[in-house]
């Protein structure tokens, strides 16, 4: 009886557990998507509302197209929202892609130092993230205000990006190289768009269950009672730049496969892009909230957005005061958020 009666309770044991086991895995996959589901459901109708007024728009074919034309966006918004997280802004990612983008061509190509697109890969992700940190210190250490840093080292780095071959642009790359984001393997994954998403994972996943990545949120809240609590607000920081500034240079040679060149005008106006998709998804400008979920979901609202008028022969000034409206409703819905708090 003694046995049956233990085993008895172990098996209520279980029980017991089982329903608080479930719903710590459900709170953890919340989690990844808080704040999304405005957003979401925001995409939900336009996708509905352009399935009904076009024939195209809901189509495989045109539906694949819209992951390759977010891929840069889906990967500049990844860093863009570790930055907003900290309470922070980064104006300088398109100028940073364009430079990365730069000198991978020059280290690179035949016509200029011919190391090879290895070596060239390795100097454009160095170079950048070189600008993120250095965007990181004139933060942390000359306590200049990231709007201002940044939009110092915006125009620094459109600068050497024209330097590097006095304004002109370097075609002409590999065909392997260029088919990363040609080829779709298994009928609809191109290796670009599976890397944009292999680091949505990554990161969210860094963000909601790593020490660092929650210690992001705690700077966001308040940098001052995270550094009292002992997080190292600055190195952070710097941290936090710095992978930004890569993940332009990833999307600069992303661009860079797709158009089969390179040219220091590239990224024109990419940093208002990044900013709208993160805000889009629910962070707050002020910093403490946000996600992986939230921009990935901003990121398809501006893709589909942008296809969407495009089919529906929309012209592209209208276009760009339709996403402005966009981004004044998203910052504004942010506003009313923190009020009503």
């Amino acid at each position: 009886m003694a046995v049956s009666n233990d085993a008895s309770e172990s098996k209520a044991g279980e029980l017991k557990a089982a329903p608080g086991t479930q719903g710590a895995t459900a709170a953890k996959l919340s989690a990844l998507f808080a704040g999304t589901m405005g957003p979401l459901i925001g995409l939900l109708l336009l996708c509905l509302a352009l399935t009904l007024t076009t024939d195209t728009f809901l189509t495989v074919r045109n539906i694949l197209n819209v992951l390759d034309q977010i891929t840069v966006l889906g990967i500049m918004a990844i860093g863009m929202t570790l930055v907003i997280l900290i309470g922070g802004i980064d104006l300088s990612v398109g100028s940073v892609l364009a430079l990365a983008a730069m000198v991978m061509g020059f280290v690179s190509h035949p016509d200029y130092l011919n190391l090879g697109l290895a070596a060239g890969v390795v100097a454009a992700l160095v170079v950048a993230g070189l600008c993120g940190l250095v965007s990181g210190l004139l933060v942390t250490v000359t306590r200049l205000p990231p709007f201002i840093a940044t939009l110092a080292m915006m125009s620094v780095a459109r600068g050497l990006a024209n330097m590097i071959t006095d304004g002109s642009q370097i075609v002409g790359f590999p065909d392997w190289f260029t088919s990363l984001s040609i080829i779709r393997h298994f009928g609809f994954l191109s290796v670009t768009v599976g890397v944009m998403m292999v680091l949505a994972i990554v990161f969210a996943i860094f963000l909601n269950y790593r020490a660092a990545g929650r210690s992001l949120y705690a700077i966001g809240g308040s940098a001052e009672v995270a550094r009292l609590s002992g997080i190292p607000v600055k190195s952070l920081t710097n941290w936090v730049y710095a992978i930004c500034a890569v993940l332009a240079g990833l999307a600069g040679i992303v661009l860079a496969a797709r158009l089969d060149s390179v040219q220091p005008s590239s990224g024109l106006g990419y940093e208002l892009d990044t900013i709208a998709a993160v805000v889009i998804g629910g962070a707050s400008l002020s910093g403490g909230i946000g996600s992986i979920g939230g921009t990935a979901v901003g990121v398809l609202i501006i893709g589909v957005l942008r296809n969407g008028l495009n089919l529906l022969g929309v012209s592209p000034f209208i276009q760009q005061v339709v996403i402005g409206v966009v981004i004044a409703l998203a910052v504004a819905s942010d506003t009313w958020r923190r009020r009503a708090r």
